[in-house]
């Protein structure tokens, strides 16, 4: 039998509750978003309290200004994210139900979708506070990190952004898996790495 990782027994939910009638849950997926972005606003305040590391030992905007950055940093991944997994990948089921594009909470969220959010809500940030766009550029790609390292995990947890099948024994036997033998019997089962390709059909 060839070798594999099984999937460690982790659930998308850190708590869920249920309050007349309506199930409320914390996920995994929402603490990364939230520590993400508290690292973010750390270091970038740290960044600009520290002129050494700017040309002509001048940051590129005040510590004050981070706060009011991070909120446009803020809509740019949820509505970027958003709008990006809408129109990428399920853009005819939302046609059809465009209510759900509201229903951020049931998942579905495309990372080059709030990237392109982020650059242009920095963009419209720098032109209205006449902060220069590359060492903003520079401010950001400092306090990114966390945020992508802090979601990558939390897609583990979640069980997708497997990647390519391996043969190699540090594949993952990812659940919920068309190929997985649990889920499909009939499948012929080949395991996955982890890596940035969304599960095809996945919504949260």
């Amino acid at each position: 039998m060839q070798a594999m990782i099984p999937f460690p027994p982790l659930s998308p939910e850190l708590i869920s509750f249920t309050l007349f009638g309506m199930t409320f849950a914390l996920r995994w997926y929402a603490l990364a978003y939230i520590a993400g972005i508290l690292l973010a606003w750390w270091i970038a305040l740290r960044a600009v309290k520290r002129p050494q590391l700017w040309a002509d030992n001048t940051a590129p905007m005040r510590p004050d200004q981070i706060e009011d950055l991070l909120t446009w940093v803020i809509l740019g991944v949820i509505l970027g994210g958003r709008m990006g997994f809408v129109l990428f990948y399920q853009p005819g089921y939302y046609l059809t139900h465009p209510i759900e594009i509201l229903m951020i909470w049931q998942g579905g969220m495309a990372f080059h979708g709030g990237l392109l959010g982020v650059v242009l809500a920095a963009w419209i940030w720098s032109a209205r506070n006449g902060v220069a766009k590359l060492p903003l550029a520079d401010v950001m790609a400092l306090a990114t990190p966390p945020g992508l390292l802090f979601g990558r995990l939390a897609n583990f947890v979640n069980a997708e952004l497997w990647g390519r099948a391996t043969e190699m024994p540090w594949g993952v036997a990812f659940p919920g898996n068309w190929r997985n033998p649990v889920a499909n019997p009939q499948a012929s089962f080949v395991p996955a790495t982890p890596a940035s390709f969304m599960k095809p059909g996945w919504r949260g």
